[in-house]
């Protein structure tokens, strides 16, 4: 499978025979090959609604594409790239933040064991960028360190304002880090802060 230089995903395939993937842009137009938008398909393989939930199936399916949420690149030679979610983007000062690519850049920090970037409200930004960090054993690391090295590598707008530490990230039964859980806590200290 290829890896897309830019991001370093691994790819997830191409479409299989008798379904459709596009990329789309915000206004819901097919997006330009190598450009970031949300993944939608539509075959005879997809769903046709959610159980007793019209709202969702009304949400989820237009025209007959399914909305996956993710966001995602297509190249040059059909293959598809999965780089984030889509309902995990910041929206700071105007600008679109990806938490995987400040992620990436923060798992580069020696001593970073494990990082999850969630957004938090922020009056004058609309929402900042937030990171939380768990350090390995016996790493000794501080905020101005990780914030310094982010703005060495990444665009201002990127760059986390806070960083918190936690002993551990929490986590499903799976393993997968719980990003809702890490933004209810980010905004609840956020309210406790204000």
């Amino acid at each position: 499978m290829p890896t897309d230089p830019a991001s370093g995903a691994l790819s997830v395939g191409v479409p299989l025979p008798g379904v459709d993937a596009e990329i789309r842009t915000d206004d819901d137009r097919p997006a330009p090959v190598g450009q970031a938008g949300e993944l939608v398909i539509r075959g005879p393989l997809l769903m046709d609604g959610y159980w007793n939930n019209s709202e969702a199936t009304v949400e989820a399916l237009t025209d007959g594409w399914l909305r996956t949420g993710d966001v995602a690149i297509m190249d040059a030679e059909g293959w598809f790239y999965i780089v984030d979610r889509k309902k995990d983007m910041i929206i700071a000062s105007g600008f679109k933040v990806w938490p995987r690519e400040v992620e990436d850049v923060l798992y580069q920090f020696p001593g970073v064991r494990e990082v999850a970037i969630v957004g938090a409200p922020d009056a004058y930004r609309g929402e900042t960028v937030v990171a939380c960090v768990s350090l390995a054993s016996g790493a000794s690391v501080t905020a101005d360190e990780l914030i310094a090295f982010c703005r060495e590598r990444l665009a201002a707008f990127k760059v986390p304002r806070r960083i918190i530490f936690q002993r551990d990230l929490p986590k499903t039964v799976t393993g997968k880090i719980m990003r809702a859980e890490l933004r209810r806590q980010v905004r609840e200290t956020s309210r406790q802060e204000a």
